[in-house]
């Protein structure tokens, strides 16, 4: 830019820093084209901020092909001034695949761990899900993944009429609140760790998530479902 204005690079910079110029930065956006987003987001948000009475909210979603990495060296722990430390290379020893409900209103989780991600597995976390709460209404949301409209998944939701499905709008899975959680899994836990063993690794998880459900960190979902679609909703003019 210098160069094309004639002018020094040092003045290209107080210029930027005078007008908070960030030019190296991008961000990404992603708009929904569901036509049914709005009345998707009232009612995602409307269970998190106003959820049913005698009834459970569930946020469920599966984290697949999670990696049992293993770093060539051992990791070297953090010392005053200096970061943890961890090799860049590694070996890769196996990939798993996590189901996860987070109770809205508790913020514990039940995680089931797989070796694939079909639906069939999805129908057998389901059935886990519907024993640990046998008398109350299920109110499950989930995103839009072709695992969750079998025929497979529409017969077991007919055996069990207690069990509603909420689904987030298309491309507005960051709607569903396990992300969040799964988010957290991946930085502070996953990365954090280095398995010589898929089973290592599933070990680590279950560990991960009584550790969470022994101090469950509270999400509040705070955003009206008119901000939200506001942003989310690119409007055709």
């Amino acid at each position: 830019m210098a160069t094309a204005v004639g002018v020094s690079h040092s003045t290209v910079h107080r210029i930027w820093q005078a007008h908070a110029l960030t030019p190296h930065r991008i961000e990404t956006f992603k708009f929904s084209t569901d036509p049914a987003a709005e009345e998707k987001i009232h009612d995602v948000v409307g269970l998190y901020m106003d959820p049913p009475t005698h009834a459970v909210v569930l946020s469920v979603g599966e984290k697949t092909r999670i990696q049992a990495l293993k770093r060539t060296q051992p990791i070297l722990p953090l010392r005053s001034g200096v970061p943890a430390r961890q090799t860049h290379d590694y070996r890769l020893n196996g990939l798993t695949s996590l189901y996860a409900a987070l109770d809205v209103a508790s913020r514990t989780v039940v995680g089931e761990c797989c070796a694939r991600h079909t639906s069939a597995d999805f129908v057998r976390f389901l059935n886990v899900l519907a024993r640990q709460d046998r008398r109350q209404d299920l109110h499950v949301v989930l995103d839009n993944s072709s695992t969750h409209k079998t025929p497979d998944v529409r017969a077991w939701l007919e055996g069990y009429p207690r069990v509603h499905f909420h689904f987030t709008p298309t491309g507005a899975s960051w709607l569903n609140m396990v992300e969040t959680w799964f988010s957290i899994l991946t930085r502070k836990s996953v990365r954090r760790g280095s398995f010589d063993t898929v089973r290592a690794l599933i070990t680590h998880l279950q560990w991960h998530i009584k550790h969470w459900n022994d101090h469950p960190t509270p999400f509040v979902w705070t955003k009206e479902p008119v901000a939200i679609i506001k942003k989310a909703l690119r409007r055709a003019h």
